[in-house]
């Protein structure tokens, strides 16, 4: 009960969703969440994306660290990408701030790191814990930011496990308690008006792999376990982002499918079963995962038809200007000649402009 009470004291109140006559090739564009070559507000790759933005070709942009070279330049940068967007629709400006070692910003540009998630449970209740991620998320917002992918709500089930427990990014192994921090990093960056995204559905805690490499199968590993935190926060109100893993579990979806392509998956069990109303966005579709095993029209055809709203890539493999283009063109075409196709980008929209209805809207702290 506490848990429900507090997320829903601290969630974003909605805004009503702006009347925005959009076109198709608008309305897939903001499905677009694109990376970038530059760490300047004048380089030629941060010109272009502030292009795009302007034009609605794509919703938003990534952060790696490559792209932050100082607090003065990412402020200059993220500042141009909302002057550039269009009124009602400012880009998800985006980037992975875990904490620990999965950080785009650190102490060589000024900013104040924080432990891993394992070591703040370790140290801190998670009342406790709140300061800690009132101070990150502050920082988030401060440097112009207003997407953090975080909270991981993972379960460190597999101590051997390559990409979770190695770096220690989850809060614990039982599902409740990770859902009880993970809530006070979600009430923290909605105090700072910064939107989050849980991560990584269906649970990555207990593979054996590193789905940056390649397939990771959990078929024989996932426990059912690994959505507790997921059921909880959804309860609980939360509806901001979920972003799902590149995950195989032939028992859910007998296909085959990464779960990040699977409507089995995203349909089926995060949408129907858990009841989220949110916006789904995928991992990176550059994991090793994806791009070695499906083109990329055969992604993004499959991602969209699986339910997800916002593609995420972080133009690192392919590293073209034109990849939001190819990426917008292929939506288009389809719906073009699908009109299931265009009823699943309108519906993308319509959860997309709500969302950002949200951005920048502070909350006072729940008495």
């Amino acid at each position: 009960m506490r848990l429900a009470t507090m997320l829903l004291a601290t969630l974003l109140p909605l805004a009503a969703t702006p009347s925005l006559a959009q076109s198709l090739e608008q309305m897939a564009g903001q499905m677009i969440v694109v990376g970038f070559v530059g760490n300047g507000v004048d380089d030629k790759g941060v010109a272009a994306l502030r292009a795009e933005v302007a034009a609605g070709d794509i919703g938003g942009v990534m952060y790696l660290k490559t792209n932050v070279a100082s607090r003065k330049a990412v402020e200059a940068m993220n500042a141009a990408f909302r002057e550039a967007a269009p009124s009602g629709l400012p880009p998800f400006i985006t980037l992975d701030q875990e904490g620990g070692l999965v950080e785009r910003l650190d102490k060589s540009v000024g900013f104040k790191e924080i432990p891993d998630a394992a070591a703040v449970a370790a140290r801190n209740t998670p009342t406790e814990a709140r300061g800690i991620y009132d101070a990150q998320a502050q920082g988030v917002a401060d440097w112009g930011f207003n997407v953090n992918f975080a909270p991981v709500v993972d379960l460190s089930i597999n101590p051997n496990n390559q990409v979770i427990a190695k770096y220690g990014r989850a809060f614990g192994k039982d599902g409740a308690v990770v859902a009880l921090y993970a809530a006070e990093v979600i009430a923290a960056h909605h105090a700072a008006g910064v939107l989050t995204s849980l991560k990584h559905f269906p649970g990555h805690g207990s593979s054996t792999a590193d789905s940056h490499e390649g397939y990771v199968d959990i078929t024989k590993t996932w426990q059912e376990s690994e959505l507790e935190p997921y059921r909880e926060l959804i309860a609980g109100g939360y509806d901001d982002m979920v972003m799902v893993g590149h995950l195989i579990d032939t028992n859910v979806d007998p296909s085959g499918m990464p779960s990040s392509l699977s409507r089995p998956w995203i349909e089926g069990v995060l949408r129907e079963k858990l009841g989220f109303k949110g916006v789904v966005i995928t991992d990176d579709l550059e994991m090793g995962a994806i791009r070695d095993h499906f083109s990329l029209k055969e992604t993004v055809l499959n991602a969209v038809r699986a339910g997800v709203d916002v593609l995420l890539f972080s133009n690192t493999a392919y590293q073209r200007a034109t990849l939001g283009d190819e990426v917008r063109a292929i939506l288009v075409a389809e719906a073009e000649t699908d009109p299931a196709f265009r009823t699943r980008i309108e519906e993308s929209f319509r959860r997309i402009v709500a969302l950002k209805s949200r951005i920048g809207a502070g909350n006072a702290e729940a008495q």
